[in-house]
C-alpha cells in the first residue's frame, strides 16, 4: 500500500514540477501506441471485410460504423468527464472525490448502456436509412450495427475505464490493456470472417469479443489495486456532485462524437445520392484512413488531460498554458511522417482496403484533400481536452457544435447538390480552416485569463 502511494506521488510530482517536453514525451508515448491500437480496430475491421468480403460490405460497413462509434461518445461522455475529476482531485488531494469515482462510473454506465441498447436494436433500421442506406447496403448495415449495440456496455465501459487509467497518468497500464484488446479482436476477426466465413456479422462479433477482453482487462488492473487511488471496481455509487462533474467536463466528448455523427449523416445522404456505391466504399475507407492519423494526436490529447488538471487543480495556470503549447507542438511533430507517406503514397494506403483496385486521379485528389490539413489540426483537438480539464466544458461543446452544425450540415446539404460530390471533400478543408483560426483565438483569449488569474494567487 505505501509503496503504491510512494509511486503516486511520483508520478503526480513529474507532471508538477519537471520539464515539460520530458513530461510530455513520458506519458505521451505509451498513450500514442495505446491510441494507434485503438484506432487499428476499425481499420483491420475494414480490411477484413474489403478484401474477404466486398465492395458493397464495405460500404454498408461504413454506413454503420459512425453509428456504432456512438457508444465510444458515450464512453469518452464518462471517461473524459471522471478522468477531468480525477485529475483534478489528485492535484488537489481530494480523497473523498477520488475513492468515489469508479462507482459513479459503473453506476452510468450501467445506465447509459441499457438506454442506447434498446434504442439502438429497435431504429436500426431507421438509423442506417438516414445514413443513406438502400438494398443491401441498408441490409448489410443494419446488421453490423445491431450487432455491436448488443455489446455496446463493453464498448462503453471499456473505454471509460481505460480513460481512468490514462488520468492517473498511468499511460503504459493504458496501452498494454488496448494492446491486448485489439491482438484478440485481429484473432477474432480472422477466425470470423475468414475460417467461419461469417461476412460483416464476424466483424462485427470480432470486434464485440475484442472489448469484452479490454473491459474485463480494466476491471482486473482496478481489482488488483494497481490504480493510484482507491478503486472500488465493483461498487455503485450515485453521488450527485461528481455525476454533475462528469456530464459538465464530459459533455464535449459525447458531443463530438454526435456532431462527428451529423457530419457523417449529411456526406454518407450526399454520396449515395450523388455518387455511387464505390463513392460509399471510398469515403468510408478515406474516413477510417484519416481517423488513424489523427490517433497520434488523439494519444497526446489523453496525455494532455491529466497534465492539464493536476496542474490546474494545484492552481500553476502558467504550466497549464505551457503543457498546452507544448503537446500541440509535439502532436504535430509526431504525426508528420505518417501524413508524409499518406500525401506521397495514397494508392498504397487505400489499396489495403480494395483488392486489385486501380485508383483514378480523382480519387486520389479526394484522398489527398481530406488529408492535406492534418499537421494544424491539433489545436482544435488539443482545445477538446484543454478546456473540460480546466472545468470549463462549455468552450470545448461550442467548438463541436459550430463546426458539424453551422458549418457541415449547409455546406454539404448545399455544395454537392449543386456543384458533385467533390465539394465533399474541398468543403471539409474549408471547414477546417476556418475552424482553426477561431480556436486558436478563442485559445489566446483563454490563455490570457489563465494568466491574470496565477497573477492573484
Amino acid at each position: 500500500m505505501g509503496a503504491r502511494f510512494t509511486e503516486k506521488d511520483k508520478q503526480k510530482q513529474m507532471i508538477l514540477s519537471e520539464n515539460l517536453w520530458k513530461v510530455m514525451f513520458s506519458i505521451s508515448w505509451p498513450a500514442v501506441i495505446a491510441m494507434v491500437l485503438y484506432g487499428l480496430n476499425s481499420v483491420f475491421d475494414a480490411i477484413f471485410v474489403g478484401i474477404f468480403v466486398g465492395e458493397t460490405a464495405l460500404a454498408g460497413v461504413s454506413l454503420a460504423y459512425p453509428l456504432s462509434q456512438v457508444t465510444l461518445g458515450l464512453g469518452s461522455l464518462i471517461g473524459v468527464g471522471a478522468g477531468s475529476a480525477l485529475s483534478i482531485a489528485l492535484g488537489a488531494k481530494d480523497q473523498e472525490t477520488q475513492k468515489k469515482i469508479l462507482g459513479n462510473v459503473n453506476y452510468l454506465s450501467i445506465i447509459i448502456t441499457i438506454i442506447y441498447t434498446v434504442l439502438a436494436l429497435l431504429l436500426a433500421t431507421p438509423l442506417v436509412k438516414v445514413m443513406g442506406g438502400t438494398g443491401d447496403t441498408l441490409s448489410i448495415g443494419k446488421t453490423y450495427f445491431q450487432i455491436t449495440a448488443i455489446g455496446s456496455l463493453f464498448w462503453i465501459y471499456g473505454l471509460a475505464g481505460n480513460m481512468i487509467v490514462r488520468a492517473e497518468g498511468r499511460m503504459k497500464s493504458a496501452a498494454v490493456i488496448m494492446g491486448v484488446g485489439l491482438a484478440v479482436n485481429i484473432i477474432a476477426n480472422y477466425i470470423l470472417i475468414v475460417l467461419m466465413d461469417m461476412g460483416v456479422a464476424g466483424a462485427a462479433w470480432g470486434t464485440n469479443i475484442g472489448m469484452a477482453v479490454y473491459t474485463i482487462a480494466d476491471l482486473i488492473y482496478f481489482a488488483k489495486g494497481k490504480a493510484s487511488f482507491e478503486a472500488h471496481p465493483f461498487k455503485l455509487f450515485k453521488d450527485k456532485k461528481i455525476i454533475k462533474d462528469i456530464f459538465s467536463m464530459g459533455i464535449p466528448s459525447l458531443i463530438m462524437t454526435i456532431m462527428s455523427l451529423v457530419q457523417a449523416v449529411v456526406v454518407f445522404n450526399a454520396l449515395a445520392r450523388y455518387g455511387s456505391t464505390y463513392d460509399l466504399a471510398l469515403y468510408g475507407a478515406i474516413f477510417r484512413i484519416f481517423t488513424l492519423l489523427l490517433t497520434p494526436i488523439f494519444g497526446l490529447m489523453r496525455a494532455l488531460q491529466p497534465v492539464i488538471g493536476i496542474n490546474y487543480g494545484a492552481k500553476n495556470n502558467l504550466r497549464v498554458i505551457r503543457s498546452f503549447k507544448i503537446f500541440a507542438v509535439g502532436s504535430t511533430i509526431m504525426m508528420l511522417p505518417f501524413w508524409v507517406v499518406a500525401m506521397f503514397m495514397p494508392e498504397a494506403v487505400l489499396g489495403l482496403m480494395f483488392t486489385n483496385k486501380i485508383f483514378d486521379s480523382t480519387s486520389l485528389l479526394y484522398f489527398r484533400t481530406n488529408m492535406a490539413l492534418l499537421p494544424v489540426l491539433p489545436i482544435i483537438f488539443m482545445s477538446m481536452t484543454f478546456y473540460p480539464a480546466i472545468n470549463k466544458g462549455k468552450p470545448a461543446a461550442m467548438i463541436g457544435i459550430v463546426r458539424q452544425l453551422i458549418f457541415y450540415v449547409p455546406v454539404m446539404l448545399i455544395l454537392p447538390r449543386f456543384f458533385g460530390i467533390q465539394w465533399v471533400y474541398y468543403g471539409t478543408f474549408l471547414i477546417d480552416v476556418v475552424i482553426s483560426i477561431w480556436v486558436f483565438v478563442l485559445v489566446r483569449k483563454e490563455f490570457n485569463i489563465l494568466r491574470k488569474n496565477q497573477v492573484k494567487i
